[in-house]
């Protein structure tokens, strides 16, 4: 690490912390030259897979998009934004740990569905009424339908 004092390519690491719910390590430093200490923060880069449109263009993932629609669902729910933060944390969690280097968007759109699930049921229909294009009413119905099936199943 070079030294922002003197620009000495070498530093020496005196303290080593973990921050921030372990995504962080913070590191205390000396430079080897002049003895200046000043403070790095490391983050691991992880990539996340691209994404493979409807159409067969691929792009990057936008988690800004995600939370965007996961939002746009949630209007005027009584939903806090820490539960929005946890849900994008476990979608971006679980597009890691599939270990592809693209993924459809399909996939994405049903990891959502599954958080908006748990959530609030009225926003997981509002986002499956955009996802799935809903055309009619008997769609709505159907998904609602299925929905109550569901949650017997999750209470029994």
């Amino acid at each position: 690490m070079h030294c922002p004092f003197c620009n000495t390519p070498d530093s020496k690491v005196i303290d080593s912390r973990l921050v921030t719910e372990n995504n962080q390590v913070r590191r205390r430093r000396e430079c080897i030259d002049c003895k200046e200490r000043f403070t790095t923060y490391e983050t691991a880069e992880l990539v996340l897979p691209r994404i493979i449109k409807n159409d067969g263009r691929r792009s990057p993932f936008d988690e800004n998009k995600l939370r965007i629609g996961m939002l746009k669902a949630l209007e005027k729910r009584p939903v806090g934004v820490e539960a929005v933060d946890t849900a994008i944390s476990h979608i971006i969690h679980k597009l890691r740990t599939t270990g592809e280097k693209e993924v459809d968007s399909k996939f994405i759109g049903e990891l959502v569905m599954r958080e908006l699930l748990t959530m609030d049921q009225v926003a997981y229909v509002r986002f499956a009424s955009v996802y799935r294009s809903f055309q009619d009413i008997n769609a709505f119905i159907k998904e609602i339908d299925q929905l109550e099936i569901t949650q017997e199943e999750i209470d029994e």
